[in-house]
């Protein structure tokens, strides 16, 4: 199967969701929707889940087997067509794994996003020469360009995240701070962004130290994780546990997403408060 044009984006999740609504208020099975399109129940399901893109024919077939009236269905196929426009992120599909092509419309559409990583200073507050510099460790093959793109790609993730004022809760370990990755400069310049990040005014980013002399937490030895606490309804918060090999771990379902935001609550619980310092010297 192709990949999505640039991944599926906020607009396209929730028209495709809004989509499986309207079919269930009208009491129409997937197989029954399926049919009515000459196709597999499968086929519904997939567009249901933002899996594939949205065909214009498709959806407005479905909406008038569904008893949507002409103006409904004029402004749905209106909004689908803003949904089907290239996204923000289209640009860096060259260096994005085809599971964050999925999960950039969680990521834009978070209004809280909580991280944590066992050893390494979190993804979403990594500088650029931070980055590269990891990047040169876990893809040893890779070229150059490739890398500065990658960091360049993490800026303006970072960038649009401060843009519309989502918050970042991190999690960081103090192994964090004494696991050099790059030069002496290169840990010094992140350092210093962590302080500044955890320094007045406070609100967007809140940064809560785990000790290597404190208490071990529920979240110990664990892998780095993202958890997306979603504004938008018909989007799902998430949760994305990172993997050593091969794509991480999604899931979107309460059960599994609450038992990931209770470890996150009970590890930051056990750590010092956000008002602590980041320590002047390692």
């Amino acid at each position: 199967m192709p990949r999505p044009r640039s991944g599926p984006g906020v607009l396209h999740a929730v028209l495709a969701t809004r989509l499986k609504w309207r079919r269930e208020g009208a009491g129409v099975s997937a197989a029954q929707a399926a049919a009515e399109l000459g196709s597999h129940a499968a086929t519904v399901r997939r567009i249901e889940g933002a899996e594939t893109s949205l065909d214009a024919g498709q959806v407005g077939t479905l909406l008038r087997f569904y008893g949507a009236g002409e103006a409904e269905t004029a402004q749905f196929l209106a909004q689908l067509a803003e949904a089907n426009a290239p996204q923000w992120w289209h640009p860096w599909r060259d260096v994005m794994d085809e599971w964050q092509q999925q999960t950039m419309a969680v990521e834009t559409a978070a209004g809280l996003i909580r991280v944590w990583d066992p050893a390494l200073v979190p993804e979403l507050l990594r500088t650029p020469a931070y980055t590269e510099a990891l990047d040169r460790v876990r893809l040893p093959g890779s070229p150059e360009p490739a890398r500065r793109r990658r960091a360049e790609f993490l800026a303006e993730r970072q960038a649009r995240i401060a843009a519309r004022q989502a918050r970042i809760w991190a999690l960081v370990p103090e192994a964090a701070l004494r696991t050099r990755v790059g030069s002496p400069a290169v840990m010094a310049e992140q350092i210093e962004a962590l302080r500044a990040a955890a320094g007045p005014p406070r609100g967007l980013r809140t940064i809560q130290l785990s000790p290597l002399a404190g208490p071990a937490h529920p979240l110990t030895g664990a892998c780095a994780l993202t958890l997306y606490r979603v504004d938008v309804e018909e989007i799902p918060d998430h949760v994305v546990r990172d993997s050593p090999v091969g794509p991480p771990g999604i899931w979107d379902d309460t059960p599994t997403v609450t038992a990931y935001r209770m470890l996150l609550d009970h590890a930051c619980a056990a750590a010092p408060s956000p008002e602590t310092p980041l320590p002047t010297t390692l």
